[in-house]
């Protein structure tokens, strides 16, 4: 027996007599005493914990303080700017902005611009006024083979299933989204009454799982595809090829999280565990692929049909821009997502060591469009910690059309970074289904704040656009961004990225960045 825990029975028990004799209260003691005893037999017996064997009770304040640590750390100890995986200063911007409180900050930048990576847009002497310029920019998505075009804000919510997120955070989403005239995305999890109570606009995502429109062997199913895609509240369909928080994994659904009535909307059994294939059944090739686009399009009536993807192996993609010229057929969007994670849960190694971060993969696709003459047909939407104007202004710059942001918009209904999102106990009640934690969540309430979170973000943007002396979107390209990357040098995004010329790829000599992957 641990000399320590010996020690602790002896004076513990000659403390409490003696207090006893002083004061009978104190004999209410005893029963405490007695328990921390029993503890520490169990402690000592045990085998699986060497530390509790060797350090009875006083052991298992490791724990404790490892409970503690996260919160301790990012409310106590973490700068303004050094925070993971969202930093406290952009938290704080969307905790204002979707409250409407003041979102500037006094007495200058608290980031080192003169640290490699700092990145600033260069301003014009011709500026415009804000107020001049259209405050709710929209793209229209769909190419000649669409017969439903839509058009998008700037700025929507990106893939976040129900299972994921509670009911109740679903549908503060979707009320945010009817309020402020930009679209939610159902993640591949599939259309719930959550997602149509609002009225919204809704990108229905088609995962690997095929949920919402799949058998009882979890392949695909043309006539409930067919039957939901004709919602009115559904404006477009995107294929889930790779996400970046586990690109080539698949999603998960803890089984605490797969509740009866999230089982039926998905066609599962309750309370397993559901991991979605890595790959799709529907196809098991790019041409595959593009004759799935086309089939869902027609299903759907004509409506906008993409894909999601992290870039992996770019020969790859190459091979689906060569495909899209071979059967002429085109999506009318893509949506490129960082391999630097996001919502999903995902193994360790996959969100820290899988899949192409977002800056680079974006420039790759843009280019690749490009250089094959199909970009003018399809949009890009970025997808990957959209938080600020600033994140819209960088990524339109290397190409994209639009933006989609999940984090953000979880932190506007109220989300604190907790990192319990896979653990169903989301003190917030943002992403659980346990109702203990899920009945915080007022809808009423946070509904207006995922409207304003997204008209204060697009007002940035738009204030930034015309402070660069542009009055359109579509003119940011990549000469309007800098980047450090030292102490001493500096440059543009077009100096880091040489653009594509069109149709570059259509014939050689290809340029030297993508000789390899053409042959």
């Amino acid at each position: 027996m641990p000399k320590l825990f010996k020690n602790f029975i002896f004076f513990g028990g000659i403390i409490i007599i003696i207090l006893s004799i002083i004061d009978l209260s104190f004999l209410s003691l005893f029963p405490i005493y007695l328990i921390i005893i029993l503890i520490a037999l169990y402690d000592i017996k045990q085998t699986k914990h060497s530390l509790w064997r060797n350090f009875p009770v006083i052991g298992r304040m490791r724990w404790v303080l490892e409970e503690l640590r996260p919160p301790i750390r990012q409310y106590f100890i973490e700068s303004d700017i050094d925070g993971v995986p969202i930093n406290r200063q952009l938290r704080s911007l969307v905790y204002r902005r979707s409250k409407k409180q003041v979102s500037t900050i006094p007495f200058g930048t608290k980031v080192d611009v003169y640290k490699a990576g700092y990145e600033w847009i260069g301003h014009s002497l011709k500026a415009m006024k804000a107020h001049d310029l259209d405050q709710d920019p929209r793209i229209e998505i769909g190419g000649i083979d669409c017969k439903q075009p839509y058009s998008s804000s700037i700025l929507n919510v990106s893939a976040m299933s129900f299972g994921a997120l509670s009911a109740n955070a679903v549908m503060a989403l979707g009320y945010g989204a009817k309020i402020g005239n930009f679209a939610l995305n159902t993640g591949e999890g599939g259309l719930s009454r959550y997602h149509l109570v609002s009225n919204c606009d809704l990108i229905w995502q088609v995962g690997t799982g095929y949920f919402g429109c799949r058998n009882e062997d979890g392949t695909f199913n043309a006539d409930k595809f067919e039957e939901k895609s004709k919602n009115e509240n559904v404006k477009m369909i995107e294929i889930k090829l790779s996400q970046g928080a586990k690109p080539g994994h698949g999603g998960i659904l803890p089984a605490d999280k797969n509740t009866p009535e999230i089982a039926e909307i998905r066609g599962v059994k309750a309370h397993t565990r559901v991991d979605s294939p890595p790959t799709h059944s529907a196809f098991d090739s790019v041409q595959g692929l593009l004759r799935f686009v086309k089939k869902l399009r027609d299903l759907s009536g004509g409506k906008p049909i993409g894909f999601k993807l992290c870039v992996g192996r770019k020969e790859e993609f190459i091979d689906i821009c060569k495909a899209m010229i071979e059967l002429d057929i085109k999506p009318d969007f893509i949506t490129v997502d960082g391999g630097e994670g996001g919502t999903g849960a995902a193994p360790l190694e996959y969100t820290n060591s899988v899949g192409m971060p977002l800056r680079e993969a974006l420039v790759f696709v843009v280019d690749s469009l490009v250089g094959f003459g199909l970009k003018d047909e399809i949009k890009i939407v970025a997808s990957g910690k959209v938080l600020n104007g600033m994140h819209i202004t960088k990524a339109l710059a290397l190409g994209a059309d639009l933006c989609a942001s999940a984090r953000g918009m979880m932190l506007s209904l109220g989300c604190i970074q907790a990192l319990d999102c896979h653990k169903n106990t989301c003190p917030t009640g943002v992403a659980t289904q346990d109702p203990r934690f899920s009945k915080g969540l007022v809808v009423e309430d946070k509904k207006q704040r995922v409207a304003n979170f997204h008209s204060g973000t697009v007002e940035s943007f738009v204030e930034i656009l015309a402070s660069a002396g542009l009055d359109d979107s579509a003119k940011l390209n990549r000469t309007h961004i800098f980047r450090r990357l030292d102490q001493t040098s500096y440059k543009r995004y077009d100096e880091l990225y040489s653009p594509m010329r069109e149709g570059d790829l259509l014939q050689e000599p290809y340029p030297e960045d993508f000789e390899r992957f053409m042959k």
